[in-house]
């Protein structure tokens, strides 16, 4: 028998051929789940046919590792509606506003959507430090409706959140109607200066730790000084300022927008968030147009505000509580070193003493009880930055330091919501670079642009396929 060899094109066809069913099965399996090609080219007949694969569904296996439950940080409140006295020199001052010509005592709002003991924590650290409670609207981002108001949820649920105890600290509680991404968050925010006539505001992460200047420092006096402010005075001293020699002032940053003052009027002029951009990139987007539109993003001191990713053992220390020591614990622990140990307590985080300037001439005085307290909490809070971004693990695992809330009311998969909100993350960044032809934020001095070249322009970088 003759055998006739293949030409070089039928070769080629034939690879082509075969290259294309691998890429097809590939492309399936990445796409269904690895299902098998019964699964997919049968479908309903796939119910007819002998049982060759494992019975669906097939479930994922469980966490080798879940971190233990979190715990109360300020088990007072869970006793008693008395609360410790702030100190006294943080006291705010009935109607400070009007000193400084302000037409509004200026509202701080604080978005919540998982981490209780954080949250607690960033509003103590506030009133402690002397912002009016009053002043302080949380605004509960869960999208649980009313179950946290009805006291539906408990500690371990993720969207947990204590009414009851924010009323006895004197905060106001405002809901959202859903759960909302970052950049809608933030336009909610500016739909509330519509409804309460807020010709301004001020917006902090929940993710913080506030303290007035008390140590002075630059030029600034101690708290027992004359011409002490507190982190609020300071604000409003910031706000008057803007008001009154920068006709367009849109943001002033605190530590960056862990605390920000927002002008409405320069959010209106711009349209607002960009909402197809839920999270990260949304702020360059955002602050952006901003300076495109001719409005002022500048830098000013207030306090001092920290970024931190774990709680204080007991928040009764902000309020100097004698005999207490400040310490902290992480809300989400990484798993145990060998041998069983869980790394959870600040005893085991390397915090270098806080020197004093040897030019000091107090420096050989007795040393202030009060300044001690301070330096102490001060410490601290460096320490559980130092933590946060140690690099060992990303900065946002406190976010899941909750795993609990099964069968409760508007219950969501813990590691589901995160998986979520990370496919949305970089759908946003895709987004943001498919709308600018640019990655990065530097989209005026780096890529040249101005407003209105949204979604009009090419882009300036390789990207992969689809991109």
């Amino acid at each position: 028998m003759l055998i006739t060899m293949p030409s070089q094109r039928q070769v080629l066809s034939i690879i082509t051929v075969a290259l294309i069913a691998l890429l097809t099965v590939t492309t399936l399996q990445h796409f269904t789940g690895n299902r098998g090609l019964d699964d997919i080219v049968l479908g309903p007949l796939h119910d007819s046919l002998p049982q060759v694969q494992k019975q669906r569904p097939i479930y994922k296996k469980p966490p080798t590792y879940v971190p233990p439950p979190i715990k109360d940080n300020f088990p007072l409140l869970q006793t008693t509606t008395k609360l410790p006295p702030i100190p006294p020199w943080n006291v705010p001052k009935r109607n400070l506003h009007k000193s400084y010509d302000l037409p509004l005592a200026p509202p701080l709002l604080i978005g919540f959507t998982r981490s209780w003991p954080l949250l607690l924590q960033a509003v103590t650290s506030y009133i402690t430090a002397g912002w009016p409670a009053s002043q302080i609207h949380v605004i509960e981002n869960t999208g649980v409706q009313q179950a946290n108001a009805r006291n539906q949820l408990t500690l371990q649920n993720p969207f947990y959140l204590n009414h009851t105890q924010l009323k006895t600290l004197g905060v106001n509680i405002i809901q959202t109607p859903a759960l909302l991404s970052f950049a809608q968050l933030q336009n909610f925010y500016h739909s509330l200066t519509y409804q309460h006539d807020w010709p301004y505001f001020f917006w902090s992460h929940m993710d913080v730790l506030a303290f007035s200047l008390e140590n002075g420092g630059d030029g600034l006096p101690r708290y027992n000084e004359d011409g002490y402010k507190t982190i609020y005075e300071l604000a409003l001293a910031a706000l008057k300022e803007a008001r009154e020699t920068d006709p367009r002032w849109g943001i002033r940053f605190f530590a960056y927008d862990h605390l920000a003052l927002v002008n409405p009027e320069a959010y209106e002029d711009v349209g607002g968030w960009d909402t197809m951009i839920p999270y990260y990139n949304t702020d360059c987007d955002m602050h952006t147009r901003l300076i495109m539109r001719g409005w002022s993003l500048k830098d000013a001191r207030a306090g001092l505000i920290t970024d931190v990713g774990s709680s204080l053992t007991d928040l009764r220390v902000l309020y100097r509580v004698e005999g207490m020591k400040p310490d902290f614990w992480d809300v989400n622990p990484p798993p145990p070193e060998k041998g069983g140990k869980l790394r959870r307590d600040a005893q085991e985080e390397e915090r270098p003493m806080l020197k004093r300037d040897e030019n000091d001439p107090e420096a050989d005085e007795k040393p202030d009880p009060e300044i001690a307290k301070f330096r102490a909490l001060e410490e601290t809070a460096h320490a559980m930055v130092r933590y946060k971004n140690s690099g060992t693990r990303e900065r946002y695992v406190w976010q899941m330091g909750q795993r609990g809330g099964q069968g409760e009311p508007f219950y969501y998969n813990a590691q589901g919501l995160q998986d979520a909100i990370e496919v949305m993350i970089e759908t946003g960044r895709r987004i943001y670079r498919m709308k600018w032809g640019h990655k990065d934020c530097d989209l005026i001095d780096g890529a040249k642009l101005k407003l209105g070249d949204q979604w009009m322009v090419e882009k300036d970088y390789f990207a992969p396929l689809g991109d």
